[in-house]
């Protein structure tokens, strides 16, 4: 093999693939390429000049297929300097790699590829197919997962596995997340006769605030309550005068069993409670701008049973965790409902997104032998 695991991800993370920056079609070539020197069948999917995939397969003994996903891109650095290394440097240090993408989730990305391009040098077959498909574009659109969906790449699966950062905690449950777009209609007035208008702006955060306190009546025992907050907001005139129009972005993240029907459902009724307050005069537009499902995978399944097995074995903890971030388990599982999924990776939750990522290389190590002992 050329890359021994760890530099074989040095050379992933030496790759930039920041969302909407940067082309993350470079990376899937070079897993590709890398797939490929192992003996492994491996595609990239062109979607447009800076998207693509890559999906890997190795045969197995028999048609059962198993899904092994994590994605390409990356979020942005955010300010340079916040961090003590070049973000797009990867830098050992102290028994991990810092890099941009080092835990959010290059590091189950590449051990992901590493695996089953060492499984096909060492000749051995897995008893079911595996799949890894690297996807582009999971922090924004979900544009690579929806273009496997479109595809048919997939199959019928019996198991999706989700890199995502873990801690090497077995991930049973999933967060979906809603952008809900509301743009509000009132009636404009002097600043000065406030009663005379209907305040666009006002009634926007009444709608958001009851709608919030109608999810948190929701619970789960993993995750907690959904949440909701205005993420973006819009309206005003001038300071004098009273606002007619108003546009609120709210980021909802919802529990399994919670539906976006339900989430908008609600959203309409306490609207329609305010337009009957107004006389009809406040006109309210809702706008689903991102669906994403929430996920659980039942507490009896085979394939946890088997992970905390191994995660046991391992001397790791193999009690379930809940995981409050979207990954691009909520879109392919539209397309595959019945598949159960499980998130595990190297990369440390809380470590995503924020200035001085990294990972500790032994838990990437370990990840690699957890896989190796499940498949």
């Amino acid at each position: 093999m050329k890359y021994d695991a760890e530099t074989f991800l040095m050379e992933v993370l030496k790759i930039p693939t920041v969302n909407g920056k940067d082309n993350e079609k470079a990376l899937a070539v070079f897993l590709r390429g890398f797939l490929k020197e192992c003996g492994v069948s491996a595609v990239v999917q062109d979607i447009d000049s800076r998207h693509a995939n890559v999906v890997g397969v190795l045969e197995g003994k028999s048609k059962e297929t198993v899904i092994w996903n994590g994605h390409l891109d990356t979020v942005p650095y955010g300010k340079m300097g916040e961090w003590k290394t070049d973000p797009s440097v990867p830098s050992k240090k102290n028994g991990c790699i810092y890099a941009r993408g080092a835990s959010d989730m290059k590091s189950g990305l590449a051990a992901m590829a590493y695996v089953l391009g060492r499984m096909k040098q060492k000749g051995y077959v897995p008893s079911r197919t595996i799949y890894f498909c690297g996807t582009c574009d999971e922090e924004k659109n979900g544009i690579g997962a929806k273009h496997l969906l479109e595809t048919q790449t997939l199959g019928e699966p019996v198991l999706l596995l989700i890199g995502e950062p873990t801690d090497l905690r077995p991930g049973t449950a999933q967060k979906g997340c809603i952008w809900l777009q509301v743009k509000l209609h009132g009636k404009t007035s002097h600043g000065a006769y406030p009663g005379q208008g209907i305040n666009a702006v006002e009634y926007g955060i009444r709608i958001f605030q009851d709608l919030k306190k109608k999810l948190e009546e929701q619970s789960h025992e993993l995750l907690g309550s959904p949440t909701c907050q205005i993420t973006m907001a819009e309206g005003g005139i001038v300071p004098n005068m009273t606002p007619d129009t108003a546009k609120l972005m709210l980021d909802i993240r919802v529990i399994p069993g919670i539906t976006t029907r339900m989430v908008t459902e609600w959203a309409q009724k306490i609207i329609d409670g305010y337009r009957q307050e107004t006389d009809g005069e406040l006109e309210v537009e809702v706008h689903i701008k991102n669906d994403r499902q929430a996920i659980e995978i039942p507490a009896d399944s085979p394939w946890l049973k088997k992970l905390q097995w191994e995660l046991k074995l391992a001397g790791l903890p193999k009690e379930p965790a809940g995981i409050n971030y979207f990954t691009d388990a909520s879109i392919l599982t539209k397309g595959i409902p019945t598949t159960p999924v499980l998130l595990l990776g190297p990369g440390q939750p809380e470590l995503a997104h924020k200035p001085n990522e990294y990972i500790e290389i032994e838990k990437y190590l370990q990840y690699i032998k957890i896989l190796d002992r499940l498949f």
